[in-house]
């Protein structure tokens, strides 16, 4: 039986002191140029921030949490238009890395201390200092539970779930527990041989639980394609015959198996040869995992093409699937650059990478940490006739990286088919489908219009996987519309349906409204009124909390905290905005009045 938590189990505390008032007190309208955008900084600039907040993180231990022995790593360092800046750290102890001690220290534009986000509310400290249990025997404990080949056992301090203890972390690749494919983390008591956790490190768009549903329905999803006949590029060609030195950027033609013929931003390496390999977006790739389960990108076979036009608009052409992990990838990129400034998933300057064709008969695609790139399986030819590479899907799984770069949210706990559950997990899986349906408002394509539906193009009966207006119409994964006390217990991407309602309310108020075609009818709490403010602020609410007020453990009422912090630096205390995320919120049941007791 798996305890009672997995990851990041700690309540994440939000401690306000008079620096929140600070924050309130700075310009808070949106700048211009968009509403969540950070100012750039020099390196000498953002050292000094990171310098000011470690100080201050030592200065207030009492909110902070931070201790003797304790030392704190800058992961990401923000520095706001309006002034506020803000530094996540990651935490060790006695040298060993702290799971679940992540925080995030806020500032004033003078470097003065203002607040901090923590997700460990308790000392860090373990009770034991010395293991029982040698890393070997950790290693063997971890490859035995997980079924696979376990890596090098480390010493760790698990601070999640109210607990402090010594423990180590081993990563098992291999695994054959679940359905789950690619690696496991395992975390192993260090006194005791008690497996504290044990779960994926990928984050699969489709449940096992799902999967389950789908199969024992006989449901068949087989998705219609509009279906594209290979087009010569004749311009990049055209390009590739003046005198030129290579490699050098160029614009191709792919033939997509859902969004049709698309343009794509190319590498020419020859007079006629072709990488699809996007210089313009920090060198973003997508290659062939030739149908193993690979979790290493260079690994994968490079794509090339002697005439820059790619794909055939169907499965007969295994480059067709890369078509569209490209094309969902230079959105995605172009939605979180145009929009925040976001410079690459992990805001790094570096480029996104895919692997199409991943394992045998995968009915599912994953956004894993361990590659730091998108994997499609192909679909297993029986319940999934097509691979998952739809627009909303990598919009979806790109933004479980952007979350893994940031606030890292994770499940509580697993099963033992590997389904996930707690608020911390629903709330990433929320997340993932807020920014997917942005990603597609952004992309605008007619072939695959914007909504507030996901996985609309998958085919199936229901005509949509999940939706943000009314999740509880979702019957597949009973996703749920309103926060209960037993939303902790409920898998994460049924539990998701919480936070995408509440956004869904915060964008477009509750009630009957027709959007680009698409009829809505959203209901809330004891019919409470909310009127919407727009999709544009909505979303730049959503990410500045994401980014800015949300660790680990954050839950659905940390989530209603976060983002009130998020409006009262977009927007001002006493705006219409910030308003409305409250009522939002209320509306679908979070309230500081029900906040359980053990997370006030």
């Amino acid at each position: 039986m798996h305890r009672p938590h997995i990851r990041s189990v700690a309540v994440a505390v939000v401690v306000a002191t008079t620096a929140v008032t600070g924050l309130a007190g700075q310009a808070l309208a949106a700048p211009a140029a968009g509403p969540d955008r950070t100012v750039s900084s020099t390196g000498s600039a953002t050292a000094l921030v990171v310098t000011a907040a470690r100080a201050a993180a030592f200065a207030h231990a009492s909110a902070t949490g931070v201790s003797q022995g304790d030392g704190l790593s800058a992961e990401d360092v923000m520095l706001d238009p309006e002034g506020a800046r803000h530094v996540r750290f990651v935490r060790t102890h006695q040298g060993m890395p702290v799971l679940g001690g992540d925080l995030v220290v806020h500032l004033s534009r003078t470097l003065a201390y203002t607040g901090v986000t923590r997700s460990a509310d308790h000392t860090v400290k373990p009770a034991a200092t010395k293991p029982k249990l040698t890393a070997a025997q950790a290693a063997a404990k971890a490859a035995a539970v997980a079924k696979g080949a376990a890596g090098a056992a480390q010493l760790v301090v698990d601070a999640r779930g109210g607990a402090s203890a010594l423990a180590y972390q081993v990563r098992v690749d291999g695994t054959a527990t679940s359905e789950s494919t690619g690696s496991r983390t395992v975390v192993v008591d260090a006194v005791t041989g008690e497996v504290r956790s044990d779960v994926p490190d990928s984050d699969e768009f489709l449940s096992p639980k799902l999967l389950g549903v789908l199969r024992d329905s006989g449901q068949t999803v087989d998705p219609a394609t509009p279906g594209a006949p290979q087009t010569r590029s004749l311009g990049s060609l055209g390009s590739a015959a003046a005198a030129a030195a290579y490699p050098k950027t160029v614009t191709g033609t792919g033939s997509s198996l859902f969004v049709g013929k698309v343009p794509l931003t190319t590498t020419q390496t020859a007079k006629t040869s072709f990488l699809l390999r996007d210089p313009a977006r920090y060198g973003s790739e997508t290659r062939d995992a030739q149908n193993k389960e690979l979790e290493n990108f260079a690994k994968g076979k490079k794509l090339t093409s002697s005439t820059n036009s790619w794909g055939n608009g169907a499965t007969s052409s295994r480059v067709t699937a890369a078509v569209d992990a490209q094309y969902g990838i230079t959105k995605t990129l172009d939605f979180y650059g145009k929009t925040f400034g976001r410079k690459g998933i992990r805001n790094n300057s570096k480029g996104a990478q895919a692997m199409v064709h991943f394992g045998n008969k995968i009915p599912n695609a994953f956004w894993d940490p361990a590659c730091a790139c998108m994997l499609y399986g192909d679909g297993d030819g029986k319940t999934f006739k097509k691979p998952l590479v739809a627009l909303d899907v990598t919009g979806h799984e790109l933004t479980h990286g952007v979350v893994d770069a940031t606030a890292k949210l994770e499940p509580t706990f697993v099963d033992d088919d590997g389904n996930q559950y707690g608020e911390p997990g629903a709330l990433n899986e929320s997340l993932a489908d807020i920014f997917a349906s942005s990603v597609e408002f952004y992309a605008n394509n007619a072939k695959n219009p914007p909504n507030y539906l996901i996985g609309e193009k998958m085919g199936l009966a229901q005509k949509f996987l999940r939706r943000l207006d009314h999740p509880s119409l979702d019957k597949l994964e009973g996703t749920i519309d309103y926060w209960s006390p037993n939303t902790y217990y409920t898998e994460v991407h049924a539990g998701s349906g919480v936070s995408s309602h509440a956004y869904y309310l915060l964008a477009e108020g509750g009630g009957k409204k027709t959007i680009g075609g698409v009829a809505y009818n959203s209901p809330t709490y004891h019919s409470l009124k909310v009127k919407g403010i727009g999709r544009t602020k909505a979303t730049a609410i959503f990410y500045r909390a994401l980014t800015r007020y949300m660790v680990s453990s954050t839950d659905f009422h940390g989530a209603r905290s976060a983002t009130l912090h998020a409006a009262k630096d977009l927007y001002g205390a006493t705006s219409t905005e910030y308003k409305t995320v409250n009522q939002a919120w209320a509306a679908v049941n979070v309230t500081a009045a029900n906040t359980p007791a053990s997370r006030r």
